[in-house]
């Protein structure tokens, strides 16, 4: 089990070198925490995604319990990324996943 210090230094990486390699979207796979009430990497992911949405350094992000065509920024996704629809995790409400579109 990775401290969120790490996971979030593996966040930086992962995403430098998606971009690095031109890649515009990213899954990322942080689990939902033992509690049943979100763990402390998945909050710590997404508070970082969202500072980074802020500066400009992330498109958008997508929870996974809104990575479906009943949200606006999954069918904007969607609708650029034709192939996410194809995801296994469309439509599945995973709580332990997020979409990164750079």
């Amino acid at each position: 089990m990775p401290t969120v210090a790490t996971a979030k230094g593996l966040l930086s990486q992962s995403l430098r070198t998606a971009r690095a390699n031109g890649t515009h979207l990213v899954k990322l796979i942080h689990g939902y925490g033992s509690t049943g009430k979100g763990g402390a990497i998945r909050t710590a992911v997404r508070r970082e995604l969202e500072e980074r949405k802020r500066q400009g350094q992330v498109r958008l992000y997508i929870p996974g319990e809104e990575f479906s065509p009943f949200y606006e920024d999954a069918r904007q996704a969607v609708c650029k990324y034709p192939e996410l629809a194809k995801d296994r995790d469309y439509t599945r409400t995973n709580h332990g996943i997020t979409i990164v579109v750079l």
